[in-house]
């Protein structure tokens, strides 16, 4: 009796020591705080020199806003942020258009292509910009050169109004897929759309009713993060539009800074504010949808 009692005792004795173990996983995750130190510091010194910039009074010392408030009437700046958001809208509705049949067709008909699809919107990766802007600036030459006065011609030029470049937009919708890609298929891939576009379709509705009551609901968050890169590339794209001629924001930013630094990098933090809080508004609405699907 007396050796059992001692042997559960001792089994007793060593229990105890298990629950050491989750003590030792927190102490280890003290590196986690240093990492996400360092990569704020990384992120934050910078704009809050850039933000410190932007307020300093170097006429009579202090802090001002006037390079915030000169803003909207400043030469130029109305006229290039709107052409670059109308040509952010007119790439995600065409970004939108060619690749959100592709990746139905590949979820659900075609899935043998899924590789060949995704090793071909990986080519604008492997094409530098700089050459893909020189490629195109040499097809455009020859409208000139070897088309003038054929509808080739007429239709080149077309592409080429200062107004709204719609070679810009055909530019970008290419540099664009990508990202829109991989987000709009991450989507697709979670969403189970199989079974929900079958039962639609046994139901009688059509490919459209389907897109619009079965397709789009499920993918809301998929389609706003492929927007939103696309308008974050559209929107700080300089190295195209310089290229080719065209003044849109980017390039109106590198312009005004030669006469007025502190507007120009006033006009680049508000920029990143504005991609901030689109940033974190498909976030929420990503969270309140994935709160609401348990339900």
């Amino acid at each position: 009796m007396t050796a059992m009692t001692t042997g559960v005792t001792g089994a007793g004795s060593v229990a105890p020591e298990t629950p050491g173990r989750p003590g030792r996983r927190r102490g280890t995750g003290w590196w986690r705080w240093v990492v996400f130190a360092v990569l704020g510091a990384y992120f934050l010194i910078p704009l809050g020199a850039s933000i410190w910039y932007t307020l300093e009074n170097r006429r009579g010392g202090g802090i001002t806003v006037e390079p915030y408030t000169r803003i909207p009437g400043a030469e130029g700046f109305a006229e290039a942020f709107g052409r670059s958001l109308l040509l952010a809208l007119l790439t995600v509705l065409i970004v939108l258009a060619l690749l959100l049949p592709l990746v139905m067709l590949v979820e659900l008909r075609l899935p043998r292509l899924r590789t060949t699809v995704e090793v071909l919107t990986l080519l604008p990766l492997v094409l530098p910009p700089i050459a893909l802007v020189v490629g195109v600036r040499s097809v455009l030459a020859w409208a000139p050169d070897y088309f003038l006065g054929t509808p080739v011609a007429e239709f080149m030029f077309a592409l080429q109004e200062p107004e709204l470049p719609w070679i810009l937009v055909l530019v970008y919708v290419v540099l664009a897929m990508p990202f829109a890609y991989r987000a709009l298929d991450a989507g697709v891939r979670g969403a189970g759309l199989r079974t929900l576009t079958e039962a639609a379709r046994n139901l009688g509705a059509s490919w459209p009713q389907v897109m619009a009551s079965v397709v789009l609901p499920m993918l809301r968050t998929s389609v706003l993060n492929a927007a939103f890169l696309t308008v974050a590339l559209v929107l700080g794209e300089f190295t195209v539009a310089n290229i080719l001629g065209f003044e849109t924001f980017p390039t109106w930013i590198v312009k005004a800074a030669a006469a007025e630094p502190q507007l120009s990098v006033a006009v680049s933090v508000l920029s990143l504010m504005l991609t901030w809080a689109l940033l974190l508004l498909i976030s929420a609405l990503d969270r309140r949808r994935g709160g609401e699907d348990p339900a």
